[in-house]
């Protein structure tokens, strides 16, 4: 390291694992966190995409599998609460892991985080552009504007104008980011609720499509019809709450940084289950699970399931549902890249990568480097990927699953390893910092293996392979190599931090033993 790099690093024999690092304290409320929270988690965009693959899965036990999807997500959140209550730092899982499990552990913790983020802020651009011109197509009456969205050039070069404009909010202060999220994520759940509740009464009215009486039945997940079913769709069901810890990440930001990230996760959490619950009430009770022409299996309307049903549901209205998809992977993209730039801040500032990523902009208090260095990773990513194959920027996406499962089991974990002095201390220490967490990052670990064994067969993604082995899992593993790569080489430039110098492992003496 060198001397320049010593100076700059934050004061040495850091054993409590919190150490400010010049954001702006208490810009965030609970009501704030919430709806950043539900912006990252983008439900509109997500279960457009997702209702018509699980559909397909599981028919209409859609409801059980959310809900048991939704049990791994809430146990690991009850493990994040903990912890943020313990060490409320913008490094989150990053920082955690390593107070738990030292640098090593600690340090791919991070690079799990920020890999899923990475490629979900190009997805998510991608997104925004093809919804962007299905608007234009649907307002306008011209189909052909759509097919725009597809053209490689006209795709990446406004894919990168989405990313520019969220850069833009996310380098500017979190009361900038906050108003910004209201009125998008406002809009994006009106208009869901409205769209569900219409379903909803035309299937009741018998005006729909397939209607489909409603059965307490629907969430028996014992009713799915095979293991294999049930495994694929609680894969799918986890993708759809991914990103509510991004409201943890701001926790040196909030008001009451030790209660009020925790609390905003958990009401993230339950808000976004209940809304994709009505959805998918909503749009079986007027759809159906069948594959007819607005069937929810109908393979041709998977993709986006919202878009196809807009007009049936709405008429005149439905480019309402258009707008908010679009909105809603507009506000994810911006509210997304809070969470890697906030850990490459912590990372930094620690001193397990690069000092200039620890600087924070002197006028907006915010991340300024490393919000910058994810927004170009992500937009260059994106470019190289899509003009590559659009296949490889598919499996690229489906890889994404891994990187949840990874790294939010590690940190359910970290959970269990910190307390572990505290689990029989009383009822609620045994629940939330033992056997909550344990049993979340015992399902996800359990996915991230399903996932990582079924990902070798081509047939799991775009059909592409090397060798016979399944791209999906190429990409996937090399996403971890290459983390563990860079680590190694961080390791030689930044020996400080690996020794535990400048982020220890020692537990702050309200949790150890007397």
């Amino acid at each position: 390291m060198s001397s320049t790099d010593r100076a700059m690093m934050p004061d040495s024999g850091v054993t409590t694992g919190i150490s400010q690092k010049g954001l702006s304290a208490g810009a965030v409320g609970v009501l704030g966190a919430v709806v950043i929270g539900i912006s990252t988690i983008a439900p509109a965009y997500t279960l457009t995409a997702s209702l018509g693959p699980t559909v397909a899965e599981v028919g209409t036990q859609v409801p059980a599998i959310i809900l048991v999807g939704f049990i791994p997500m809430l146990l690991t959140a009850f493990g994040y609460r903990e912890l943020n209550r313990a060490m409320p730092d913008s490094g989150t899982s990053f920082t955690w892991g390593v107070r738990a499990f030292g640098p090593w552990i600690g340090w791919m913790t991070g690079w799990g985080l920020i890999a899923a983020t990475v490629i979900v802020l190009s997805n998510l651009a991608g997104i925004a552009v093809e919804f962007l011109f299905l608007l234009i197509a649907q307002v306008s009456g011209n189909a052909a504007i759509a097919d725009l969205a597809f053209n490689p050039i006209i795709n990446v070069v406004v894919c990168l104008l989405f990313m520019l404009g969220a850069t833009l909010v996310s380098y500017r202060d979190m009361q900038t980011t906050q108003k910004f999220q209201y009125i998008l994520v406002g809009f994006q759940l009106v208009v869901l609720v409205v769209f569900a509740v219409m379903a909803i009464i035309k299937a009741v009215d018998g005006e729909a499509p397939e209607p489909t009486a409603f059965s307490w039945s629907w969430f028996n997940p014992f009713e799915v019809p095979t293991f294999s079913a049930f495994a694929a769709g609680l894969s799918l069901s986890i993708f759809i709450f991914w990103g509510w810890d991004v409201v943890l990440t701001m926790n040196e930001e909030t008001k009451n940084p030790e209660k009020t990230p925790g609390r905003a996760a958990m009401l993230t959490v339950v808000i976004v289950v209940s809304l994709y619950l009505l959805l998918s009430i909503g749009l079986i009770m007027f759809a159906g699970v069948g594959t007819g022409a607005l069937g929810l299996a109908n393979e041709d309307i998977s993709a986006n399931v919202f878009f196809a049903l807009s007009d049936p549901v709405l008429g005149p209205l439905a480019f309402l549902v258009s707008l908010a998809v679009l909105s809603s992977s507009a506000a994810s993209l911006q509210s997304t890249a809070v969470g890697p730039a906030r850990t490459l801040l912590a990372m930094g500032h620690y001193g397990a990568l690069p000092q200039k990523f620890a600087r924070v902009s002197p006028r907006f208090f915010t991340p300024g480097y490393a919000t910058i260095v994810s927004a170009v990773v992500a937009s260059v990513f994106y470019a190289v990927m899509r003009l590559l194959s659009e296949n490889v920027l598919t499996d690229t996406i489906l890889s994404l699953g891994m990187m949840i499962c990874f790294y939010y089991g590690l940190t359910a974990f970290a959970c269990v390893w910190y307390f572990r002095r505290q689990w029989f201390d009383s009822a609620r220490s045994f629940f939330f910092t033992f056997l909550f967490p344990l049993a979340g990052g015992g399902i996800l670990a359990v996915l991230f293996v399903t996932t990582l064994i079924d990902s070798m067969d081509p047939a799991y993604g775009s059909g592409s392979n090397i060798g016979g082995i399944g791209l999906v899992f190429i990409l996937g593993v090399t996403i971890i190599l290459a983390g563990v790569a860079i680590m190694i080489w961080q390791a030689f430039r930044r020996p400080a931090f690996f020794r535990g110098e400048t982020l220890g492992m020692d537990a702050p003496p309200s949790l150890r033993r007397r």
